[in-house]
């Protein structure tokens, strides 16, 4: 486990690296050195704050794989560096391939975000990052993605469904957070929904109320309820919202 804090997870873990924020780039970089054979740089340990011999052994670990997966999170393409983040994780994991078997996915969290990937992807053509403002889609990476809007100051308000940005997006994007009005929905106490200015407690799907779930490598997943919930789904709540505002948009 490599992360910025020593997490739950990290009890878990045969090893765990505890790098120094912001320096997921040159540690992506100093492993790929590592898989093609070459001395990183010096400067890394300053940098990532990990000694070069520890990045040795661990590659020697990765390497003695016969299949190995690398699991990033919003901690690395929500920070900074962004897709440059990304591209070093894919890159490494390519390098990887020399040696075993090897594959990169991106963590989801809760609340079904391949499902949510997916819809996007077939109802627009864009997988993220797709602004509808104009009534029709556009997608641009970097000006339409959450984080980049909230860390500007672009956004006046924010609806937040199942996701707990307040706890992975940059520090820019959650000190304007903290200055707009927010609407979370979520089946738990996020941190985002403490600082909500109104916060919906919800049913969760597949346990509550009937739906379809996307799993991480993209299979959809039909899912009955096992009990009853007394909150409302985001459905019935996002249904009601819209409703409200048609009414008020057609003065009644």
């Amino acid at each position: 486990l490599i992360d910025v804090r020593k997490t739950k997870s990290a009890k878990a873990v045969d090893l765990f690296l505890q790098i120094k924020p912001k320096s997921d780039f040159e540690l992506g970089w100093a492993l790929r050195a590592l898989a093609r054979g070459i001395e990183p740089d010096p400067s890394v340990e300053q940098k990532t704050g990990i000694e070069i011999e520890v990045l040795r052994d661990l590659m020697e670990r990765m390497k003695s794989s016969k299949f190995g997966a690398i699991l990033f999170g919003m901690g690395v393409t929500m920070t900074r560096g962004k897709h440059l983040n990304s591209e070093a994780v894919l890159a490494l994991a390519r390098d990887m391939n020399r040696h075993g078997r090897w594959v990169a996915k991106p963590m989801r969290g809760h609340g079904n975000v391949t499902g949510a990937d997916n819809v996007v992807t077939w109802s627009t053509g864009y997988p993220f990052g797709v602004n509808l403002g104009r009534g029709y889609p556009r997608f641009n990476p970097g000006e339409f993605t959450t984080t980049d809007l909230l860390a500007r100051g672009e956004a006046d308000a924010a609806l937040i469904i199942a996701s707990d940005p307040m706890s992975n997006f940059c520090q820019a994007a959650r000190d304007h957070m903290r200055k707009i009005p927010m609407v979370v929905l979520d089946p738990k106490l996020s941190e985002t929904a403490k600082v909500a200015a109104v916060a919906f407690t919800t049913a969760t799907y597949g346990i509550n109320v009937p739906g379809t779930v996307y799993r991480m490598d993209d299979i959809p997943l039909p899912l009955r309820p096992a009990f009853e919930s007394p909150y409302k789904s985001d459905l019935e709540i996002l249904t009601a919202i819209l409703q409200g505002i048609r009414r008020r948009q057609l003065g009644n």
